[in-house]
């Protein structure tokens, strides 16, 4: 049965993680896989979130199912977190799915049943996993040109024209802030071209939403994408709570859909449905649970507005402390735009052999594509790490 496979190797991401782990050096530095961590290196439970888990112990009274499409409070109050008032149409529906990449499947299976032909953009770089994600899926992929490492900027006009030249059997897929892995985002004004863009050329805008509230603030993070869901006749949506809410193990996420009419969205309904029915039978309630709480207790959700706009604000702040820390060093090199850069992620534009030897002389893990995270960086290391990345230039 089994005599045809072969082993496959790790992970990247993973595989960086498990090398810091064991490495013996007590400077270590994990700037690695995308969780994010305090001051201390420690990947916390917001308290807004064990407040939510005492009130469900104390409340849950049965293990029972709940409904295929999730819990109704996690979906009302993700979309008001997501759309505000613009979510309360008839022709927009959410399920609740396993995490992001959950959502995401879901997604691009819909796509792959509703338009086998279809091709999906994705931006270069992307996040790793959304290739083989979509793939297996059986979608076709080809890639939008996106970031110029080179010169740590957008490539707003080569975007642009692609988009352009796209049509009805194209889905972009776009990353609503917090750009993985560059940190790069659009501009309020390119939301404007590409939501325009859109409803010319009539490809469809496939968001995926994992870092808001990790920006700049709830609302700006999900301006662009307000932007475009009141300008096109369909749109897709994955978000997640891994990362703003801190529910990495409870896999909590929503898939959305907005179409022409409610009659075509009750479609998109079934079929997500139909979709999850044959790949994990019935949603998780724990997480999503959890959240629908949150959002729905004035008391618990100012709780956790606060616990964001710290963790936002760290960041923001260790991008400056970074660039202070480089800048002090003398290095040649312009990291501004790591300033620039919005959420966990940014790409430091060093070359393969800096990177090695950024690992084997002083244990300092991160992607070979020079991705870093922020949330890695504390004040305790950042001298460690700017002395280390100046000496490698």
């Amino acid at each position: 049965m089994f005599e045809s496979l072969e082993i496959l190797p790790p992970d990247p991401l993973l595989g960086i993680a498990a090398a810091c782990r064991q490495d013996p050096n007590p400077n270590k530095v994990d700037l690695g896989v995308g969780v994010y961590k305090t001051e201390d290196g420690k990947t916390p439970i917001l308290k807004a979130v064990q407040k939510a888990i005492d009130n469900l112990t104390a409340s849950e009274d049965s293990k029972v199912y709940i409904a295929p499409q999730g819990n109704a409070d996690f979906l009302s109050g993700m979309t008001n977190l997501l759309l505000g008032e613009q979510g309360n149409t008839d022709r927009f529906v959410s399920i609740q799915a396993p995490g992001g990449t959950g959502s995401l499947r879901i997604g691009s299976e819909l796509i792959a049943k509703s338009n086998p032909n279809a091709t999906v953009w994705a931006s270069d770089p992307t996040w790793a996993n959304h290739v083989p994600l979509m793939k297996s899926a059986g979608l076709n992929l080809k890639n939008y040109p996106y970031y110029d490492t080179a010169n740590s900027k957008l490539k707003a006009d080569e975007m642009l024209e692609t988009f352009s030249k796209l049509g009805k059997d194209d889905i972009v897929l776009l990353h609503g802030c917090c750009h993985n892995p560059t940190g790069e985002d659009l501009t309020p004004e390119l939301w404007t071209q590409v939501a325009d863009l859109a409803v010319e050329r009539g490809f469809t805008p496939f968001v995926d939403i994992a870092y808001q509230g990790f920006g700049k603030n709830l609302e700006e993070d999900v301006a662009g994408v307000r932007e475009v869901f009141a300008k096109v006749p369909e749109m897709i949506i994955a978000s997640s709570c891994s990362k703003n809410f801190g529910l990495y193990r409870e896999r909590t996420g929503m898939i959305s859909f907005l179409s022409e009419n409610a009659e075509k969205t009750e479609a998109c309904r079934t079929n997500a449905l139909s979709i999850a029915r044959g790949i994990y039978s019935m949603p998780p309630s724990y997480g999503a649970a959890l959240v629908g709480l949150i959002l729905k207790d004035a008391e618990l959700t100012k709780l956790w507005h606060e616990e964001l706009e710290e963790m936002c604000s760290r960041m923001n702040g260790l991008r400056t402390l970074l660039v202070n820390k480089l800048n002090e060093r003398g290095v040649e090199k312009d990291f501004s735009f790591i300033e620039r850069q919005n959420g966990m992620f940014s790409f430091l534009g060093i070359n393969k052999e800096q990177i090695d030897r950024l690992r084997n002389e002083d244990a300092i893990y991160m992607a070979g594509s020079s991705r870093i995270n922020i949330a890695g960086i504390s004040n305790t290391n950042v001298d460690y790490i700017a002395d280390a990345v100046a000496k490698v230039l």
